[in-house]
């Protein structure tokens, strides 16, 4: 009985900075309804893992970012999903990254409406998210507190789970994202979709 529990579980790490990552989340929804799985959002820190693995963002090699964005318009037209290169790449995630993750820990129901938000904000709109401004104004017009959620990011409780969560990505593995398990089997990519969902019928 618990192997198949584990079989319908597919768990997503994922961190909004990554356009990949952003990809894989609009195909979730139709994955869990067409497997009858349940997907857990897991918030990783991307840049912690880069440093604790060595990797690197393929943007950081000129050719293969160029190659790589020219790749992720190909998936989202497939995906018909909007997607718009952000000039102000890369972002600095850890305030967005926190925020999901104390918006978990509390349970908040508003947590898959942030997820979204943000990545909208990032991957559709092409925002300035570094700048704390804009994530303020992002975060209102979305219906948020924003000064209560950017409190939210600044607790101990929640900086210490986004690290902690981090730390077990590594362990487990990862080095980047987005990054799916369906129970101890691990895949790398938004262009692995068809790969977790045959794990996921298996």
């Amino acid at each position: 009985m618990n192997g198949d529990k584990m079989s319908k579980t597919v768990e997503y790490y994922f961190d909004f900075g990554s356009p990949a990552a952003y990809l894989a989340s609009t195909q979730l929804k139709a994955l869990a309804s067409d497997t009858g799985a349940t997907v857990v959002w897991r918030p990783m820190l991307l840049g912690g893992v880069f440093v604790a693995t060595g990797n690197h963002s393929p943007a950081s090699v000129p050719a293969k970012g160029k190659y790589i964005f020219a790749d992720f318009a190909r998936f989202a037209k497939r995906y018909g999903v909007p997607l718009k290169i952000n000039p102000f790449f890369p972002i600095n995630t850890i305030t967005l990254m926190r925020i999901a993750v104390g918006l978990q820990l509390r349970n908040d129901p508003r947590f898959m409406d942030y997820c979204t938000a943000m990545y909208r904000a990032i991957w559709v709109e092409a925002q300035n998210m570094n700048d704390p401004a804009t994530v303020g104004a992002v975060l209102q017009a979305a219906g948020f507190d924003a000064p209560a959620l950017l409190a939210l990011a600044s607790e101990q409780a929640v900086k210490d789970k986004l690290k902690s969560e981090t730390e077990l990505a590594v362990a487990r593995g990862i080095f980047g994202a987005p990054t799916f398990f369906v129970g101890e089997q691990m895949f790398w990519g938004q262009d692995r979709l068809d790969f977790v969902r045959e794990a996921l019928a298996a």
